[in-house]
């Protein structure tokens, strides 16, 4: 891995840049500006030495105008220059007196201040440069003359280059200080993020013991909650793939050796024709209770994968129940149970037919092996406001409190008992119902058990006529 490649070097690197980008902007405000500030400052003092001090002074004859000069200069730490004009054209100047003895006065023959200030007749003043050098100057038209103040700019540059250099040193050291100060803070950040990392490795190889923990409240925080959330979440459905596949290995387990028993007591010689008769229909019995698992597995899987399809389709549940009603009739009839089929006209829900047929057979079915003979099995079909229910009771023994929020577990049976089905009907009527935006409610009323299927409704008008079908 590169230096730049990770977290903390990318991080250092925007830092530096983030800094840089600061310090580049801090740097062409104030040199520059700072500058600027000490020119005019000192082109006002000019200005003023030159309106207040110098003008009201000068002399008008020539001998005096070289002493004149001089004292100007000492009083206002200038130098000062009286330029006679001789022409127009340009105009051409001359120098006449000149306070400095150490510079020749040619060169202020083409002075662009001067020649400003004799071309628009008001006082002038700017920056001009000289021999490499920078100097201020204010320069005014006085008779047919034009006095001329120039103070170099040397000390006030100076000043500006020491700010400058400052600024410079300022910017490299915060520089290696933003590059310090990002990569340990960004190796402190990558330090969280490799433990998720380590987290996520963990999980993802099936390891969901240890809990990913991170009590900061950012954005890292948050994620590492995620991570938590989603370990449980993970480790309980890992618990229910083993306990499923334990549950189901079982299930087929049992009938599977049941059939091997019986096949291997057909082979025995002797075997009267009745014997024979009731091994073939215990066999035909497992064989259907394997096709069942088989069915109610594959259910399971498509409900688990959301690939099961449903219609929505306008439903009477009214005329379900009656078939519900006609299909359990020869069953109850031999286990001694009587069902009723009750509705109050026709119950229209929007659902799939046939999956509420499978919903319906689950629940009927139960209600008459669960119960002793004798029992009364109901099965109603009614409104309830923006709701149309499907209702299979019964006035068994009922079901036990502790046991009511487990029975629509994936191979739970009641008391532990062994059941005649496979222990999965009412986890896929329960979640048969949900794909179909219904539920399964369960409840006790007047010693009555009620499991009842809740579907959106499809509104249409009372009926106050009540059918009923009894069968016994």
């Amino acid at each position: 891995m590169t230096p730049l490649s990770g977290v903390g070097g990318r991080l250092a690197l925007a830092l530096l840049l983030v800094v840089a980008g600061v310090l580049t902007i801090v740097y062409l405000i104030v040199v520059p500006s700072y500058r600027r500030s000490l020119e005019n400052q000192e082109l006002r003092s000019l200005s003023r030495a030159l309106e207040n001090v110098v003008l009201p002074k000068f002399p008008a004859e020539y001998p005096r105008r070289t002493l004149y000069v001089s004292s100007m200069a000492s009083q206002v730490d200038a130098r000062v220059v009286i330029l006679d004009v001789l022409s127009d054209q340009g105009p051409l100047l001359e120098p006449n007196a000149d306070s400095s003895l150490d510079q020749p006065s040619s060169d202020l023959e083409q002075d662009p201040v001067a020649r400003d200030a004799y071309r628009r007749g008001r006082l002038t003043r700017g920056i001009v440069q000289r021999n490499g050098q920078h100097f201020a100057e204010a320069a005014s038209p006085v008779e047919a003359s034009v006095l001329l103040l120039s103070a170099p700019l040397h000390d006030q540059l100076q000043t500006v280059e020491v700010v400058r250099r400052r600024l410079l040193v300022a910017a490299g050291v915060s520089a290696l200080f933003a590059i310090l100060v990002g990569y340990v803070g960004a190796s402190l950040h990558a330090r969280r993020l490799r433990r998720l990392e380590a987290a996520a490795e963990r999980i993802a190889a099936g390891d969901f013991e240890e809990p990913v923990v991170d009590a900061r409240e950012d954005e890292v925080g948050q994620l590492a909650r995620a991570f938590e959330r989603m370990r449980l979440r993970l480790a309980t459905l890992d618990r229910a793939r083993g306990e499923f596949i334990a549950n189901a290995s079982h299930e087929l387990r049992t009938p599977l050796f049941s059939l091997g028993g019986f096949l291997e007591l057909l082979e025995e010689p002797g075997l009267d024709a009745a014997t024979r008769e009731e091994f073939l229909g215990q066999m035909r019995e497992q064989v259907a209770r394997l096709t069942k698992l088989a069915t109610d597995l594959l259910d399971l899987s498509r409900l688990d994968a959301g690939r099961l399809q449903t219609a929505r389709e306008t439903v009477d549940l009214a005329a379900l129940a009656t078939e519900l009603a006609g299909e359990f009739a020869p069953r109850a009839a031999a286990s001694g149970h009587l069902l009723d089929a009750e509705y109050a006209g026709a119950v229209d829900a929007l659902g799939d037919a046939e999956r509420i047929l499978q919903i319906g057979r689950v629940l009927v079915e139960n209600a008459l092996v669960h119960t002793p003979a004798g029992t009364r099995v109901r099965v109603a079909a009614s409104p309830d406001g923006h709701r149309a229910t499907l209702a299979v009771a019964d006035d068994g023994p009922g079901i036990p409190p502790e046991a009511r929020n487990r029975i629509f577990g994936r191979f739970f049976r009641l008391d532990g008992g062994r059941a005649s089905g496979s222990g999965l009907g009412l986890a896929i009527a329960q979640e048969l119902a949900a794909v179909m935006d219904g539920r399964i409610e369960v409840d006790e009323r007047a010693g009555w058990t009620w499991f009842t299927l809740a579907l959106p409704a499809e509104l249409a008008p009372a009926k106050n006529v009540k059918t009923a079908q009894t069968v016994s």
